[in-house]
């Protein structure tokens, strides 16, 4: 009987050739159009390489196999030249070529093209098993560089300046345990005088309870743009904690136990709304003898109302508006559902209930209001309205006026200074916010500025703007927060430093507004949409650390493999990016950072005795693409409205029609076509600052890439790159910071110091949210996080508050 083994080796040697000769032949020609943009020259190279290696072994020619073992061999050393020891950076161009290398090597192949050559059978095997094992170590050696490099980025410069101090001027602080405030106190700081955790036991941590909320979310959330994400931080008071859900359930738990003491839901239909997600809630404790004497202050999203509960009962404060509800339609004209909600929670101070709102972005010109206003606390009366578009801009409003129209708003966390009477609003920008030929001279002054309230009448005190004419959605995501540093000659200075999406720190006088680290402009670049006015400069905070990421270059572009990364280096070339603050334009663009910014919502944490500041910043890469109106209409993008007078099409919140301007723009993250960031790792990074010597004290790369992967697959085990993060971090006095944040689903507590990992849990969903720390009534101390997930980040939802403790 006639053996076919020959036959069948050589069809094996024939496929393994065009296949390898096929991906020759689509790298060389990706290769030829990268090198035509103006890109590297090594994927030419390396696709024809493999196409006649290919070619060699599919006609069983040894040949074959020593050409790819040189081209192996040569790509090593092209990706040490472009990207050094970095052994994140080295996968795409290494671990896939080694692996390649592996099959080729193999006595399956080597071996027959060995025996073909006419190479004795034992010495055939013995040259395929070296070459297996120098492509697995190869291998090894990438991953061994990977973790390397992440040692390497847990970059310590020195101790911090004040850490000795140990919290020091924390001790009027400490007389209280309750966390009234979205940031513990209205300085908005973040910071615990609690001991009982330290970095010595907090290895110790277990979890102490949970509470499910059965808020999760509802059909067609989470899709098309429509996003579901549990933001909450409770706030504590006495023995009771205070939350809000994404659907606007407000909630009271046993601070202690977790138990349930009441729930309110205000109702209504939120189906309009894109975004589901509210932050916190608010508390005020009413005047004696007042009727509901302990109030928890709310919103509601299905229509703006306000709202005020009895804290011990949940029912609504019937003094309070008209049965404990306040409708803040009032004076704003249109809103359509959907257009205008508050996320996060109102600043209640003074007797003062002060807000401005979300409102839908990019949809249209002439969007309701971004007016700040007081209510009193008391009873739900407007008592001020700060409307930048009228002089005075607290000048009341005649019968059958508004507020003036699309002005920027106050989306995020308010921060207050009780003693200068002073609120500070982090103002966004009119709208839409990526055309603004058509803005205000009002527009103008105030968009993306920090600006300083009189809390009693609403008064402007200072304003300092961050970002001239923005046409990035660079817009002020939170307050800043607060901290008091050495002066002269022993004198204290009232400072705050707010956190910017791209990057920048600008550490004020909180005062006048005036900056205490040097701000410079500097040139940025021009645009060319017609019409379009650009800023020619933008403020840098160059006397404090500089957070935004680098500018790209092609060696930092990534991916998987060398296709993927490939795809990704050729759309760089064709995109525009001149660094931060590129304008878009009709030929896509690069945002690095975009909308979602270096920092977002959560802002930065102080321990205002060691004067550091912990931030989590994260790098998403996006590209912008602007087209005219018209032509966005008839490809589909968006769809026509005729205006206020009109239903609203609720078109996916990823594309911005900007209705009523010529230009659309869509918006999107730049990622390979395996769901992979276009730009290498770290994603993301924590980071302190010395306030004192305005210096990096160190940075991390912080989370994994476990619970990630394309098609929605969670992967069980990652890799440390350093990943996404939306939520923000706590501190503590014995020098603890926590932080959940990341994609990851990892509750973490870092050493203040140094920055290093003491303990860490695996949460059952995204970690989304900013921790808080207490004493309960048994005496230990809590650290409590909602585990809900966020629907931006595609983090697995859960409908958790989750309390750890040491154990008793």
């Amino acid at each position: 009987m006639r053996s076919d083994t020959p036959r069948r080796g050589t069809a094996l040697l024939t496929v393994t050739g065009i296949v390898l000769g096929l991906l020759g032949l689509g790298i060389g020609g990706l290769g030829g159009w990268l090198l035509v943009l103006g890109g590297s020259p090594y994927y030419l190279v390396a696709g024809l390489a493999m196409l006649l290696s290919g070619m060699l072994i599919a006609t069983a020619r040894v040949a074959g196999l020593w050409l790819y073992v040189l081209l192996l061999v040569g790509t090593t050393l092209w990706a040490l030249w472009e990207v050094g020891l970095d052994g994140w950076a080295l996968i795409p161009r290494l671990v896939a070529p080694a692996v390649l290398g592996l099959w080729i090597c193999s006595p399956w192949v080597a071996g027959r093209l060995h025996r073909a050559a006419g190479m004795e059978s034992r010495a055939a095997r013995r040259h395929a098993w070296g070459g297996m094992a120098a492509c697995s170590v190869l291998i090894g050696l990438v991953f061994a560089a990977g973790y390397r490099t992440t040692a390497e980025r847990h970059l310590t410069f020195g101790d911090p300046t004040g850490w000795q101090q140990a919290g020091a001027g924390t001790e009027a602080a400490a007389a209280s345990d309750d966390w009234r405030f979205y940031g513990r106190t209205p300085a908005g700081d973040r910071f615990s005088p609690l001991t009982q955790i330290t970095p010595e036991n907090v290895a110790g941590l277990k979890q102490a309870w949970s509470f499910s909320t059965g808020d999760m979310p509802r059909q067609g959330e989470n899709s098309n743009g429509h996003e579901f994400s549990f933001e909450a931080t409770p706030i504590k008071v006495g023995n009771s904690l205070y939350f809000c859900t994404p659907h606007r359930e407000v909630i009271a738990l046993d601070a202690t136990t977790g138990a349930l003491r009441w729930r309110f839901t205000p109702g209504g239909d939120m189906s309009h709304n894109v975004y589901q997600a509210c932050r916190g809630v608010s508390y005020f404790d009413a005047p004696p003898g007042t009727a509901c004497p302990h109030r928890i202050v709310s919103t509601a999203s299905d229509l703006p109302r306000l709202f005020a509960l009895d804290a011990e009962t949940g029912q609504p404060c019937q003094g309070f508006g008209e049965g404990g509800f306040v409708d803040l339609r009032q004076d704003m004209g249109p809103v359509p559902p959907g257009f205008h909600f508050i996320s996060s929670p109102p600043l209640v101070m003074n007797e003062r209930i002060m807000l401005s709102g979300w409102v839908y972005d990019n949809q249209s010109v002439g969007e309701p209001s971004g007016v700040i206003r007081a209510f009193d606390a008391v009873t739900g009366q407007l008592s001020w309205a700060w409307d930048m578009g009228r002089e005075p801009a607290t000048k009341p409003l005649a019968p059958g006026e508004v507020y003036t129209r699309g002005t920027p708003n106050g989306w995020g966390v308010y921060t207050a200074d009780p003693a200068l009477n002073l609120v500070y609003v982090p103002l966004g920008n009119a709208t839409p916010d990526y055309y603004g030929a058509e803005r205000r001279p009002f527009d103008e002054r105030y968009s993306s500025s920090l600006v300083a309230l009189d809390m009693s009448t609403g008064e402007e005190r200072w304003h300092f703007q961050t970002v001239h004419h923005d046409l990035w959605d660079f817009d002020l995501p939170i307050g800043p927060s607060l901290v008091d540093l050495p002066g002269p000659d022993g004198a204290t200075i009232p400072a705050l430093v707010q956190t910017t999406k791209q990057g920048q720190l600008f550490l004020l006088d909180r005062r006048d507004g005036k900056p205490l680290a040097e701000v410079r402009e500097q040139p940025v670049p021009g645009g060319t949409i017609p019409g379009e006015r650009y800023a020619p400069t933008q403020p840098f905070s160059v006397g404090m650390p500089q957070l935004n990421p680098p500018k790209l270059r092609e060696a930092d572009i990534w991916g998987a493999t060398p296709i993927d990364q490939l795809l990704c280096r050729i759309e760089f070339h064709r995109m525009r990016d001149d660094g931060l603050f590129t304008p878009p334009g009709q030929r896509p663009t690069i945002g690095w950072p975009a909308f979602d910014g270096v920092a977002d919502w959560y802002g930065a944490t102080i321990d205002p005795g060691r004067k550091l500041l912990y931030i989590n910043t994260t790098f998403m890469p996006f590209k912008l693409r602007m087209l005219p109106y018209e032509e966005a209409v008839r490809q589909g993008l968006v769809k026509p409205w005729a205006g206020w007078g009109h239903p609203y099409p609720q078109p996916p919140f990823a594309n911005n029609p900007q209705h009523g301007t010529p230009w659309s723009i869509v918006v999107e993250p730049w990622l390979n076509p395996a769901g992979i960031p276009c730009v290498r790792p770290p994603w993301g990074q924590m980071q302190a600052i010395d306030l004192l010597t305005r210096k990096v004290v160190w940075q991390r790369p912080i989370g994994t890439t476990r619970d990630m992967g394309p098609a929605g697959l969670r992967a069980p085990v990652g890799l440390p790159f350093g990943i996404f993060s939306m939520g923000g971090s706590v501190a503590t006095r014995s020098g603890l910071v926590f932080i959940g944040a990341t994609t990851d689903q990892a509750f973490r507590a870092l050493d203040g110091r140094t920055g290093r990992t003491l303990w860490e849990t695996h949460l059952p969903a995204g970690g989304n949210a900013t921790p808080l720390t207490y004493t309960g009534q048994d005496g230990r101390q809590y650290v409590v996080i909602a585990a809900g997930g966020h629907g931006g980040l595609r983090s697995r939802n859960g409908d958790e508050v989750m309390a750890f403790a040491l154990p008793r």
